[in-house]
């Protein structure tokens, strides 16, 4: 980037972005990595850049950040390890602490099912366990190598512990025994790494040894005695064993480390990078940013509610403000202090974030189109609020610009042509603007100049955009408005201040006229504007009310259909129990004619009994499977219900609502013959209710003859096996006991039920319901070429 470039970053408070960013990362490299951030031209790499701020982003949402605390600077440390240096505990701690933060980031990137953009940075870490987990065992802090780092320096420690302990026993004894009247303390102490004694200097001669040192006062000399002397030397000699096997280990880990050189790299590389990407992102969080859609150059860069990201953002306006696409010149009007040079800032500023992989504080349906270069002139000393610059400073760097500009740059102008005669500096500005356009570049300006305002009115590709300013209170409203310019309003705000009406008087005589006719139209212009967004703020309310409307009456919908469904339930509900309490009923049933059957001496009473048996069961089932389907027929009420007639289709009331057809219509007592299945009864008219659909009436089956009864013609139609495989054991019993009525009905001596091998759980179900049935007579599990542990054989009664 050229020397402008830089110096226009600084202009927009692009540097003050970067030490925020700075501030994210946990690293050092990453912090540095930040520092040196530079926007890109290259559409393909900045959208790489913006998508990892996004994915970055959107993994922080569902799984917070990786810790990135770990990462430590290990290039020199790898770069001595490779030539043969031995390493120390604390550059060794460093590289375990990379390899741990390397792993635990591959851990975190597990959690992700999807690839993203940064999936390809994951992929570069390779982490490194077993080394990791050796240096953490061997090197307990910086000051401190493990025990258990090898088995020889554990050996060499025990030995030091057990003559570190003779010794102390020795002095022990010299210490409270009779010589301890010449001792000066009743201690042990060291010097020179060998345990001695304070003894009085009056009395060197009475404890013989070597003396290693002497107070400052000379009244106390350290002693060394002779019976600890060799003992001394012992621990020496152990002491230097142990350094020189804590430096064999030192050595052999600095080797591995040297082995695994480029992997370590590698990850600190990786691992840098990362904590740069989520520093982007938690940035984003910060700033509530969003990641904007960047168009390639020369498009069209549209802000949406944008915000300037150094301002508070609970305080800043935030504006709309486009250029390119339809015009490739802005012209930003207004009042001092009105928001012109924040506007010029936020659209240059944010520019930059967006090409530099930034998500910038403006809606998410932003474009930004990516320029070449940025240049701004807004003065070397200029803020937010006030322009410092001077005219000089101003050309300076206009003709800096004007040398540099080209196709696919963005140029912002702060007070374009200020500084020197009106006239000569309006007619300077449309210059340089013109010259910009013409070297295609982009535009953007503020000015006073009431000329300026004419040639972006006159000028295709020039528009007009103003900052609103409340003239009653004196105040700026920060709003941008485009397509509409500005007044400067200098007369209100000095009436309003309380300059005498005179002077204010004799200045507007001083315009001319036809600047006043001008700065009239722009007054209708504004009060016209200022109509239109009331008829377009009442004409929000209203849709807005219109909107919660609609919404109530939803809602009143919904809890409508909420009550309908649960009284549909609760009559679902009241059916099943019903249908419950007729199935006991059938079992009492089924018991008694059980009873019946032991009395019963005749031939047929057995295949009449399970016929009984078997129509009872099927109403129920009928009646069961209706209601669990939902079957909805609609049934006349009493007070529209005609005579039943034969053949008609009935609900019988007293029988929990069972299908029936009517054999003959009602007598003189108001008894109705009808037939349920096989079973023929015959109940009260009023009991019974005529359903919608009729059928015609069944022709009279012929009489079979007595030697080919009906039970022959049953067996050859029934099946003999049922299928549950599938079904929830709830669904399989009652599907079984469907089937063993239709069985016993047709007279089946044996049935094969199919549940499937599966967990069992099935199979347990349907054998242990069927030995409760009375009439199965035995149960038992298929063998080979029957379908084994998958069936059960069912012999009937």
């Amino acid at each position: 980037m050229n020397k402008l470039g830089e110096k226009s970053l600084k202009t927009l408070e692009y540097y003050e972005i970067l030490e925020r960013l700075a501030a994210q990362a946990a690293s050092d490299a990453a912090k540095e990595k930040c520092r040196a951030l530079r926007p890109l031209d290259d559409h393909e790499q900045a959208q790489v850049w913006m998508d990892q701020t996004t994915d970055a982003k959107n993994r922080m949402v569902r799984h917070g950040s990786p810790s990135f605390g770990g990462i430590r600077a290990v290039g020199a440390i790898l770069q001595r390890a490779d030539r043969g240096g031995t390493l120390n505990p604390r550059e060794l701690l460093d590289v375990a602490s990379l390899l741990q933060t390397a792993r635990r980031a591959l851990v975190y990137d597990a959690e992700q099912e999807e690839k993203t953009a940064l999936t390809p940075i994951f992929g570069l870490l390779s982490g490194n366990r077993a080394l990791e987990e050796a240096i953490t065992t061997a090197i307990v802090s910086e000051e401190e190598i493990a025990d258990g780092a090898s088995p020889e320096l554990l050996s060499i420690r025990r030995e030091l512990r057990r003559i570190s302990g003779k010794v102390r026993e020795t002095l022990n004894r010299l210490i409270s025994g009779e010589r301890s009247k010449y001792l000066q303390e009743t201690i042990i102490t060291q010097r020179n790494g060998r345990f001695v004694v304070p003894v009085k200097a009056e009395h060197r001669g009475d404890i013989p040894g070597l003396v290693h040192d002497t107070s400052s006062t000379g009244a106390t000399v350290f002693v060394e005695p002779q019976q600890v002397v060799e003992i001394n030397n012992q621990i020496k000699v152990l002491e230097g064993r142990e350094e020189a096997e804590i430096e064999r280990i030192l050595a052999e880990l600095s080797g591995e480390v040297a082995g695994y050189k480029n992997a370590i790299e590698q990850d600190f590389d990786a691992l840098v990078s990362l904590d740069f990407v989520f520093a982007r992102a938690k940035l984003s969080f910060e700033m509530n940013a969003a990641a904007p859609i960047l168009a390639g150059g020369n498009g069209r860069c549209r802000l949406l509610r944008a915000r300037h990201p150094l301002l508070d953002k609970d305080k800043a306006v935030p504006i709309d403000i486009a250029i390119g696409g339809e015009y490739d010149t802005l012209v930003i009007t207004g009042p001092n202090t009105g928001g012109k040079t924040v506007s010029l800032k936020t659209l240059g500023l944010l520019s930059l974030m967006a090409a530099s992989g930034l998500h910038i504080p403006a809606n998410e349906q932003s474009e930004i189109a990516l320029f070449e270069h940025v240049y701004a002139d807004i003065g070397d000393e200029q803020s937010i609020e006030q322009s410092l610059s001077t005219f000089s400073a101003h050309m300076k760097t206009i003709v800096s610009i004007m040398d540099c500009c080209a196709q696919g740059d963005l140029v912002l102008f702060d007070e374009l042509g200020a500084g020197t005669d009106p006239v000569e500096g309006a007619a300077l500005a449309v210059a340089v603007i013109g010259y910009a356009r013409q070297m295609g570049a982009c535009v953007a300006a503020t000015t006073h100049y009431a000329e300026l305002k004419t040639f972006a009115l006159t000028t295709d590709g020039v528009e007009n955009a103003s900052c609103e300013f409340n003239v009653q209170s004196l105040q700026p409203t920060y709003r941008l408005l485009t397509g509409i310019p500005g007044k400067s309003n200098a007369f209100a705000i000095a009436a309003r201040l309380g300059l005498q009406p005179t002077i204010i008087e004799r200045a507007k005589e001083q315009v001319s006229t036809k600047d006043a006719r001008f700065e009239d139209v722009l007054a209708e212009l504004e009060r016209e504007r200022r109509r239109v967004e009331q008829m377009r703020e009442e004409a929000a309310k209203m849709r807005s009310a219109a909107q919660s409307e609609r919404d109530k009456m939803r809602a009143e919908r919904d809890a409508a259909e909420q009550r309908a469904d649960k009284l549909l339930e609760s009559a679902r509900s009241q059916a099943d129990r019903i249908l419950k309490d007729a199935r006991m009923t059938a079992e009492t049933v089924f018991d008694e004619l059980e009873d019946l059957k032991k009395k019963s001496q005749k031939k047929n009473a057995d295949q009449n009994l399970a016929a009984a048996k078997a129509a009872l069961r099927g109403v129920i089932t009928q009646t069961e499977n209706e209601q669990r389907r939902g079957v909805q027929k609609r049934v006349v009420e009493a007070d529209e219900q005609r005579p039943v007639k034969k053949g008609d289709r009935v609900r019988l009331l007293n029988v929990g609502g069972v299908l029936a057809d009517v054999l003959a219509p009602a007598d003189k007592s108001g008894n109705v013959q009808v037939q349920a299945g096989p079973m023929k009864m015959t109940v009260k008219a009023n009991e019974l209710r005529l359903v919608e659909e009729s059928k015609p009436a069944k022709k009279p089956a012929p009489q079979p003859r007595r030697s080919a009864p009906a039970r022959e013609l049953n067996l050859r139609s029934a099946a003999s096996e049922v299928d549950v495989r599938g079904m929830s054991a709830e669904e399989a019993l009652f599907e079984v006991d469907n089937f063993l009525s239709r069985a016993i009905m047709a007279g089946l001596p044996s049935v094969t039920v199919i549940h499937g091998k599966g967990t069992g759980v099935l199979r347990n179900a349907v054998q242990q319901h069927l030995r409760s049935n009375k009439r199965v007579k035995s149960v038992r599990s298929g063998v080979y070429g029957e379908g084994e542990q998958g069936v059960t054989i069912v012999e009937l009664r």
